[in-house]
């Protein structure tokens, strides 16, 4: 029987898709099977962990992907984002990288968002006499969606990591702002309850404080009040403000407006923002009757470490060289002061304050799919886990922070998760870093009041956003 031209032009057809797609091929999918046989190499760079903290997540996602190398570097803080430029414009920069919440904004144009779905190779069969991959093919795999995350973690990252329905990022913890206190220093001052409030913390700081015949100190109550040698002094001067109620950032003009009334008070003429700079510098003025603090003391953390100091706000990653270097101290944490005693602030509501690191991959990676797979694998609770426990730092998903409240080394972070915020900073976080150090200084040298020194900031960091 004759087979018309037309006919036989269409078997041949078929028969090249077929092939060509993996259906009637012996291997599945040959596109698969020569994925899984080309190794990839996910480079990952970071600031402050170590490699040991990821060594369980990396073992697990490389018994899922076996053609995968995960190259963990971890870098100084000092030298991190020029390392990071440098390399990128060289070509070899990090597929994987992190930035800090607040630095979302700068790095947008370096950062690849999450796509929709991303596609990966799996193996099908396993040939048991070569024990090679014998049939592969693709999975499409649905990523998490904005409204995903703002379910599973804190209210904070949707707000921070999701921009224009985007998300540019996961985090695999978010810190928060504590009260560590010396107990062997309270207790010979009679004080039995870690203050709540930051009425409470003034009365302490004036039984804590201690001075020579000269008006030196010699212990210090509490380190607030100046730029240069408290660490995080902005996010502290930050959450004074937001807990005052002011309103850091206005979303529809996209502005600065840490130095205006807040919009949610009658009373116009109260500037929250520059009330709380008030009370901060307070805290380093040698005329006020909370003075304990100036910019001749050695850092916050040397102090404490030293048994110099009484209280300082700072963050749970503080407390592993406090620890390592206080060993014989006896330090409490307790949660953050407030202005009321029932945990409220000046709008009636509980105002914590998140600082927290973003793991994201970068436009250049050559394996946009496997980095963000990664990503995704190493923020899922069932894989974080791990890395929580060995850096005793509090969670960012929700389902996790029950379970961290029962350590008292971690609760006083955890608890405060669901309840910390942050602001945008401008496109140079940095920037406004520094024009928050100058606002203080200027303050304390006298050579500006509050309200002119909290408008001066305004206008600064206005010209970055």
């Amino acid at each position: 029987m004759k087979v018309s031209k037309f006919k036989l032009l269409v078997v041949i057809i078929i028969g090249v898709a077929l092939l060509t797609s993996g259906f009637g091929c012996k291997k599945g999918n040959l596109a698969a099977v020569n994925d899984l046989k080309e190794p990839v190499t996910l480079k990952y760079w970071r600031v402050f962990d170590s490699s040991d903290s990821f060594s369980e997540i990396i073992a697990s996602y490389k018994a899922l992907h076996p053609n995968v190398k995960i190259e963990y570097r971890k870098l100084r803080y000092e030298e991190y984002e020029k390392e990071l430029l440098q390399a990128w414009a060289e070509d070899r920069g990090p597929d994987i990288f992190t930035i800090h919440n607040t630095w979302i904004g700068k790095y947008k144009s370096k950062v690849l968002e999450l796509p929709e779905v991303i596609k990966l190779p799996y193996v099908v069969e396993i040939d048991k006499r070569t024990k090679e991959i014998s049939k592969a093919d693709y999975r499409q795999i649905k990523t998490i969606t904005p409204a995903q995350l703002r379910s599973n973690f804190a209210e904070t990252v949707y707000q921070d990591v999701v921009r224009g329905g985007k998300i540019m990022g996961l985090p695999l913890s978010v810190d928060t702002l504590a009260l560590f206190y010396n107990r062997v220093l309270f207790d010979r001052v009679q004080i039995t309850q870690i203050p709540r409030t930051w009425l409470e913390v003034k009365e302490a700081v004036k039984k804590l404080t201690l001075q020579d015949d000269e008006g030196n100190l010699v212990q210090a109550g509490i380190a607030l009040g100046t730029s240069g040698n408290i660490n995080r002094a902005t996010d502290v001067v930050s959450l004074l403000m937001m807990q005052n109620g002011t309103n850091m950032v206005d979303a529809s003009t996209n502005r600065a407006t840490f130095d205006q009334s807040s919009p949610y008070s009658s009373d116009k003429s109260y500037k929250p923002g520059i009330e709380a700079v008030r009370f901060y510098t307070d805290f380093a003025m040698p005329s006020k009757e909370v003075y304990s603090w100036n910019d001749e003391m050695p850092d916050a953390v040397s102090a404490f470490v030293a048994g110099r100091l009484a209280m300082m706000v700072g963050y749970s990653y503080q407390l592993p060289l406090i620890k390592t270097q206080g060993a014989k101290l006896n330090i409490g944490i307790g949660e953050v002061p407030h202005i009321n005693s029932d945990g409220s602030d000046a709008m009636g509501n509980k105002v914590n304050f998140a600082s927290y690191w973003v793991e994201t991959v970068a436009q250049k990676t050559k394996y946009p799919d496997y980095a963000w797979d990664f990503v995704q694998f190493a923020s899922r609770s069932e894989h974080v886990q791990s890395y929580l426990k060995k850096t005793k730092k509090p969670s960012a998903l929700r389902n996790l922070i029950t379970t961290q409240l029962i350590d008292p080394e971690i609760a006083p972070f955890a608890n405060q998760v669901l309840t910390a915020n942050s602001w945008y900073r401008g496109k140079d976080a940095l920037l406004t870093e520094s024009v928050f150090g100058e606002m203080i200084d200027l303050v304390l040298a006298g050579k500006s009041t509050a309200s002119q020194a909290v408008s001066y900031a305004v206008r600064k960091i206005n010209q970055t956003f």
